[in-house]
């Protein structure tokens, strides 16, 4: 496997050398996400914002717009000219993350022509992301790793809010359908140093989903689209603003019953041959409403509701005929603003409400068993971001946490009825933070972070990081950063019985701990191409686990790798993308010492081409993956040293505009129709299709 690494290094310099030829002919587009940030360096980070920074679009296809051609020129939102003076941020966008580490972009531009149905679509074509998915929408039991740190160890948040809820059965709990993909005006991805600004659980980044605020003359936009394996998938958003106040609406409803043929030895495979009790539907609610109060206040109020019924798969065996309902409530309140003259201090202030009620049930029988997690947050955030001098800049604040979680147990297995039980258990987490910025010259600045926990169960604990950007010529920069985390066991290891899987808790389990590390270089080969290369690396002691049926501390797990990732201008309306991360995590103790860890690729490649003219666009996706071990709920006879084979796969989406208001949306996926295994005995379908029709009123 780690052949594709070497392979890489060969593939590498032969792209550099051959596309800059092609590149001459007009600028990247270049978007100032944090318009408080300065100038220091004339190279190009692949965020396009002002240097040096961490938002990087490198993502996107969206072609830059061009004077001599003005037919690629993107649609903008209007803003109502009545608040043309008014110019407060909204108030979900960070005004001053670290710069030593890049933030990642994908805007609502990219997410439209990949077709993405859900969170877990668009991260997969993420740098870093290996995403193991169960057909459309399974998300809730998707296998979801960001340098090999499953979805656990991340944080994600809505405008900054968190809805991780404690809760790790479900992989975290975290739905990646539990917001309309048409409310979402983009996703960004952080690591190194802005985790102590979110959480210092954050081994596996900070993933963060922006929603969209309404503007201009109220506009109702609406789609339909149907497919292969039953799929049917509706939305519609209603947006608009009037006067100070700004407000968006947004509902999807979607289902795929996931229904086909699988080959002999696929997990869940039924008695008929075809891929059983993977049907999801789910139907998503947003709204948000915004109101500028004043030139310094703004008040923003959303709200996310997901209800989600699907049958649960498992990458292994033997067959699952469970069930899982999940509901979920996200409510969030924050008020931002301008203290002193409003140039340099800006106060945002937040209070949130999360709960998450999972229900899982098995099969009717002669036997039944169901187990339900209630878990309800509240959180409160002050984040005073303040430039205190020219060359400094602090952000600091305060994170309050509390947690409940109830848990019942039941089953009439004899078997099991020792297990039946009601938890109800409480946990407060208390969490100070700051990073500072340091211009020390034009070329040069450093970024340091504290964060110190409070926290109920774990006591007190202080989790520093540091981080660095050089510029070391106009077109080269170099950057690391370093970070400690501690990420706690969530209540339901602790405390739950798990009836779907059979696995004990166990209230003596320890923190993981432990530290990442990244080191990069940012290049500006030409004008059209731009290119960020990053060495990261971890090391997580007392990694939690199962053993024998029971949650437990099974040893430390080292992970290193690279990160490449490439954007390409070939010509006007013409873009291309290439991005590429090899992951080495090892099990560094126990009997699977010196083993990849399981369901973690070593190497996963995404590039696409993308061309749009007049309202047309065509984008081909092409993704490899070299195959994962095979770790759990492994088949009779499967060694522990397994993997799953190598796989490309080919998409392609296409957008045919019908009238200046209505157009005709194309996804095509797995052109190539092999019926790979995704990971872990789970094969995809084959050749699927998607058609659609999108209106603007």
């Amino acid at each position: 496997m780690k052949k594709d690494f070497l392979l890489l290094t060969v593939a590498l310099p032969s792209l550099l050398i051959a596309f800059p030829s092609y590149a001459a002919e007009s600028e990247i587009k270049q978007r100032n996400i944090d318009k408080s940030t300065e100038v220091i360096s004339d190279i190009p980070s692949l965020s396009e914002i002002e240097l040096p920074v961490t938002n990087a679009e490198l993502l996107t296809q969206q072609s830059a717009p061009s004077e001599d051609n003005p037919e690629t020129q993107p649609e903008t939102e209007q803003t109502p000219s009545d608040d043309a003076d008014i110019s407060i941020e909204a108030i979900a966008e960070p005004d001053n993350l670290p710069q030593s580490t890049p933030t990642y972009v994908i805007d609502k531009e990219e997410i439209q022509k990949q077709g993405a149905t859900s969170l877990a679509d668009i991260l997969k074509r993420m740098p870093g992301f290996a995403i193991n998915d169960v057909g459309h929408g399974a998300d809730i039991h998707t296998g979801t790793y960001y340098r090999g740190a499953s979805i656990n160890q991340s944080v994600f948040l809505i405008n900054g809010r968190p809805i991780n809820n404690n809760v790790n059965t479900y992989h975290g709990g975290t739905d990646l359908n539990s917001i309309p993909v048409e409310a979402i005006e983009r996703v960004e991805l952080y690591s190194g140093t802005a985790s102590a600004l979110y959480g210092s659980s954050a081994f596996g980044g900070v993933v963060n989903i922006i929603t969209k605020e309404g503007y201009g003359k109220p506009k109702l936009s609406a789609s339909a689209e149907f497919g292969s394996l039953s799929l049917n998938n509706q939305q519609v958003t209603y947006a608009g603003s009037s006067n100070n106040v700004k407000y968006n609406f947004s509902f999807e409803r979607f289902f795929t019953d996931n229904r086909y043929r699988v080959p002999v030895g696929a997990a869940n495979r039924d008695e008929q041959g075809f891929l059983s009790n993977a049907d999801t539907a789910t139907s998503t609610y947003f709204g948000s409403i915004g109101l500028d109060l004043d030139k310094k206040n703004s008040l923003n109020l959303d709200v996310t509701a997901l209800s989600s019924r699907r049958g649960l798969i498992y990458f292994g065996f033997p067959l699952q005929r469970d069930r899982l309902d999940h509901d979920g409530l996200n409510v969030g309140l924050s008020w931002k603003t301008r203290l002193g003259n409003g140039e340099s201090s800006n106060l945002t202030t937040s209070i949130g409400y999360n709960q998450d009620y999972f229900s899982t049930y098995g099969p009717t029988g002669a036997f039944y068993r169901t187990g339900a997690l209630d878990t309800q947050q509240l959180t409160a955030r002050v984040d005073h971001e303040w430039k205190v001098t020219s060359n400094n800049k602090l952000r600091w604040g305060l994170d309050l946490k509390n947690t409940d979680l109830t848990g019942d147990v039941l089953s009439t297995n004899p078997s099991r009825i020792a297990t039946n039980e009601t938890e109800d258990r409480s946990l407060f987490n208390t969490a100070l933070f700051a990073v500072n910025t340091w211009n020390i010259s034009d070329n040069f600045l450093i970024d340091l972070g504290l964060r110190q926990s409070f926290d109920s169960q774990f006591g007190n604990y202080l989790n520093p990081s540091v981080g660095l950007r050089y510029a070391v010529t106009p077109i080269v920069a170099v950057r690391g950063s370093w970070a400690g985390a501690q990420r706690n066991p969530g209540l339901d290891q602790l405390y739950v019985y798990d009836t779907v899987h059979g696995w004990e808790p166990n209230p003596d389990l320890r923190p993981e701990t432990g530290s990442t590390w990244s080191a990069g270089v940012d290049v500006n080969f030409s004008q059209n191409l731009i290119g960020q290369f990053t060495y990261f690396g971890s090391s997580i002691g007392d990694r939690l686990g199962v053993i024998a049926g029971r949650w437990e501390n099974i040893g430390q797990v080292d992970t290193n790798g690279l990160e490449a990732a490439l954007q390409l201008r070939i010509a006007a309306g013409w873009s291309t993308f290439l991005n590429y991360t090899y992951t080495d995590a090892q099990i560094k103790t126990g009997s699977e010492r010196g083993l990849q860890l399981g369901l973690i690729p070593y190497s996963v490649l995404q590039t696409g081409v993308g061309y749009e003219n007049a309202g047309w666009q065509a984008n081909l996706y092409v993704t490899y993956n070299s195959g994962a071990r095979r770790s759990i709920f492994a088949n009779p006879g499967d060694k522990a040293t397994d993997f799953a084979p190598s796989f490309v796969n080919l998409d392609l989406s296409g957008r045919v505009p019908l009238t200046s208001n209505l157009g005709l949306t194309v996804y095509l996926e797995n052109l190539l129709g092999e019926q790979y295994e995704r990971v872990n005995r789970i094969y995809s379908p084959g050749f699927t299709f998607r058609v659609g029709l999108s209106a603007n009123l």
